[in-house]
């Protein structure tokens, strides 16, 4: 069968000789690859026209289309590692020349009406309701099962509903058992709870989400369907904020290649949750990986730094797969420093404590920065032209105690962009004075006030 491989090959296990075969056995996969991950790894080799993930077992099989790119993948990674999604992985020929599809897999007319969707890094609670306003402008819904991916080798031609509630539902048989909101005991949701606008009726004001395609066999024939999905938008209060990332760890990309390094990103980071560690991607250039402290401080970054600008880059922050930051590949970046930093043990971060998480404000980026622990008469636009980032157009210091050693205010630029890029750079500056026996280390945070 498909599944029943011989161990060897790949630069690790027995070197028992296999045939060369168009399928290639993967092996030494860590728990979160999904199929994607596979072929945006082994595509570079030649197209592949089918993956089967081993559950359990960190293994897979890859169909290539030609025995030729089986070759090359197989050579490449006897001579160097290969890695998915992270981690090294091992490869030799399947003792299989084709890999088993589930029945009629092949035949797009065998009248298998089930559609696998696989949900990756949602946003929301991914209940019945939210894939039935998905799937049913596009054709008649008759029943939808939700369940946790454990390898999947075929999908069967019927689903099997015994309740009606979030997780499964069948809309050919409304009399089924109905789990209702509020009694009993609340169960999680599989993938999050609900965003806070969320009651019985549903969910407020809606915003656009998913465009659909204007092609109108889209559409079912004479019924009115909206030219748009809607879902509202992540909560920036942190007043309702409620988990949503299965991870600690954030993906970000559309970092800008020489501007952006480990401790500029700590810096603009720790605004909303402890930094552990940054790694940036030797194999994606512009993307770094980021362990926070938990899984809610990945919510708030997301929710409030997703899509800025900075450095004439738009950053795309998500939750990554990956539970944790492993210092693999470590490399020079273009300004010189490493690729991977550790930030676990540093003073600078601000939630190690709840009092000291307690004094942070969770804000969007402004145009007006919180400036403190600054001695006084040593903050100037000096110090923004030294360090080439825009300077600010107004500024206020706050009263201070006589006996006080530094001093804090706000300081207003020109733009958003420009508020964000200076604490990006500056925030942690160390400050040194005539004399001082320590340095004054600069914090920075974006503040409450939207102008001076």
């Amino acid at each position: 069968g498909a599944l029943r491989e011989r161990k060897g090959g790949g630069g690790r296990g027995g070197d028992h000789q296999i045939s060369p075969s168009p399928v290639v056995h993967v092996r030494g996969l860590c728990e979160a690859v999904v199929e994607a991950d596979l072929v945006e790894a082994l595509d570079k080799f030649g197209a592949i026209c089918y993956v089967m993930m081993m559950p359990f077992k960190r293994q897979a099989l890859v169909e290539f289309s030609e025995a030729q790119s089986a070759d090359r993948c197989v050579s490449c990674g006897a001579k160097e590692p290969v890695y998915i999604a992270g981690q090294q992985a091992y490869f030799n020929y399947s003792t299989s020349k084709r890999i088993t599809r589930p029945t009629n897999a092949d035949n797009p007319d065998s009248g298998n009406k089930v559609l696998l969707l696989s949900i990756q890094n949602p946003l929301y609670p991914i209940t019945t309701d939210v894939l039935y306003t998905v799937c049913n402008p596009m054709g008649s819904v008759l029943r939808i099962v939700i369940f946790k991916r454990n390898g999947i080798q075929a999908m069967p031609t019927r689903l099997n509903v015994i309740r009606n509630d979030a997780e499964s539902w069948d809309y050919t048989k409304p009399y089924l058992e109905r789990r209702d909101r509020g009694k009993g005991r609340k169960r999680q949701a599989i993938l999050g709870e609900h965003p806070s606008s969320y009651n019985d009726k549903g969910y407020g004001q809606p915003c656009p989400l998913l465009p659909l395609p204007g092609n109108s066999r889209y559409k079912l024939g004479s019924l009115d369907v909206p030219d748009m999905v809607s879902y509202p938008p992540p909560q920036s209060s942190s007043s309702s904020y409620s988990s949503q990332a299965s991870s600690s760890v954030a993906m970000v990309s559309g970092l800008h290649p020489s501007k952006m390094n480990c401790t500029r990103i700590f810096n603009l980071f720790c605004l909303y949750g402890n930094i552990e560690k940054v790694k940036f991607m030797k194999s994606v250039p512009g993307t770094s990986l980021v362990e926070m402290g938990d899984e809610y401080a990945v919510d708030r970054a997301i929710t409030h730094l997703n899509s800025i600008r900075v450095f004439a880059k738009r950053l795309n922050v998500c939750v990554s797969k990956q539970h944790s930051v492993i210092p693999s590949q470590v490399f020079e970046l273009e300004d010189g420093s490493s690729s991977y930093k550790d930030f676990s043990m540093t003073r600078n971060n601000r939630f190690s404590s709840a009092g000291q998480a307690s004094k942070n404000i969770i804000q969007p980026p402004s145009a007006v920065l919180h400036f403190y622990n600054v001695p006084p008469c040593v903050f100037s636009l000096q110090l923004c032209e030294e360090h080439d980032v825009p300077g600010f157009v107004k500024f206020k210091v706050f009263d201070a105690k006589p006996s006080s050693k530094t001093i804090s205010g706000l300081l207003e630029f020109d733009s958003k962009t420009q508020a964000v890029e200076v604490l990006t750079v500056l925030n942690h500056y160390q400050i040194r004075i005539p004399n001082g026996s320590n340095p004054y280390t600069l914090k920075l945070c974006f503040s409450t006030s939207s102008h001076l």
